[in-house]
């Protein structure tokens, strides 16, 4: 088994202040953030597991000062790099960077179908304008750019419009990310989280929007996405195929230690960015061991060890239920979906585990 995505958060430095921030990120560095020649260490690593797709993200990566010569270290060893920014610092002088360097894929978050929105849930007047300047400045480079949209009770009633503001700015991809509650996310998740119901509306809704909407339409951290979509064909007499490569690829719901690993800016390593239970530490193990070793990561593969009416599910297979969420929740990471309002076929799910 090889990892398909690596996320890893070269810092927790950023220039906002979102309401929603899963790093909790801070105005300025954090001293313990890997050095550079730490982080080259760590990329020799990561292709010593594959081919995976290896995405920068913060806090704001273009925060370190050494953020180009990291992404080109990555790239020369041949490793696909994209990159995750809020886009505010993105001007022409970085676009041609990233397009020369070799980067091909930059997304940007926008939270809000207008400024609004967007700069109340971001902390900052003027991050609405200044990322979607970032973005034109990237296409206009030669980069493309995705739109990445956090969707709770703050923009749910936009999402329509997020959707054709991604087709106008001619993103080529949208990615929904349904609100994990951890980092700050846990001190709005009382009130901005949506109920179980309206999250399988939008799903429902994004689903039928992705056979129609002319660029790519992907669910993140919303596993029974995956679970939707097989409904809706087998509702058509359908049958669904996905990409199972590259930027676009859709294979099943969480794959948090199965697909997917993060790597903190202190060189902890966890199964996702929204599930904080460290699974090693690359400072102290290789990534190698970590990821075919960890006890953490064995766990999370073994789909009897899963709890609730999740371990009984016919789409295990598919969605697996949101590990961060069941944590959340729990404090236990194999227990089943809080958010998913699905019952499994075989209805005694509650006397098996």
């Amino acid at each position: 088994m090889q990892p398909r995505l690596i996320f890893w958060e070269l810092t927790e430095g950023c220039n906002l202040k979102c309401v929603h921030c899963r790093a909790t990120a801070q105005p300025n560095r954090n001293k313990e953030e890997l050095s550079t020649e730490e982080a080259y260490q760590v990329i020799d690593q990561i292709v010593s597991l594959g081919d995976p797709i290896l995405i920068l993200t913060g806090g704001e990566p273009l925060y370190r000062p050494d953020f180009y010569e990291i992404a080109s270290y990555a790239l020369q060893k041949g490793l696909k790099v994209a990159l995750a920014t809020n886009g505010t610092l993105i001007d022409q002088y970085h676009a041609r960077k990233i397009k020369e360097i070799g980067i091909k894929r930059v997304s940007i978050s926008i939270d809000g179908a207008n400024k609004e929105t967007h700069d109340g849930f971001r902390g900052i007047p003027g991050a609405f304008d200044q990322a979607l300047e970032g973005a034109k400045f990237l296409q206009d480079a030669g980069v493309d750019v995705q739109f990445n949209t956090t969707i709770s009770k703050h923009n749910v009633d936009q999402i329509e419009e997020l959707l054709q503001l991604a087709v106008d700015k001619k993103a080529v991809a949208l990615h929904l990310f349904m609100l994990v509650p951890v980092g700050c996310g846990i001190q709005i998740a009382e009130n901005q989280m949506l109920p179980s119901e309206q999250y399988e509306e939008v799903l429902a809704w994004f689903s039928e929007q992705s056979r129609e909407a002319p660029l790519e339409i992907k669910a993140t951290c919303a596993p029974h996405y995956y679970r939707i979509i097989r409904q809706k064909a087998k509702e058509r007499g359908e049958k669904v195929t996905f990409q199972t490569h590259g930027m676009a690829a859709m294979t099943k719901g969480c794959l948090a230690g199965t697909g997917v690993f993060f790597i903190s800016h202190k060189g902890k390593v966890q199964p996702c960015g929204y599930l904080p239970v460290e699974a090693g530490d690359v400072k102290k193990q290789t990534l190698k061991e970590i990821w075919n070793e960890s006890p953490v990561f064995l766990k999370l593969r073994d789909q009897e060890s899963l709890e609730g009416k999740c371990s009984v599910c016919e789409y295990i297979n598919v969605c697996s239920g949101c590990r961060a969420r069941a944590f959340y929740e729990t404090g236990n990471y194999m227990a089943e979906e809080p958010y998913c309002i699905y019952q499994p076929a075989r209805d005694k799910y509650s006397s098996q585990k």
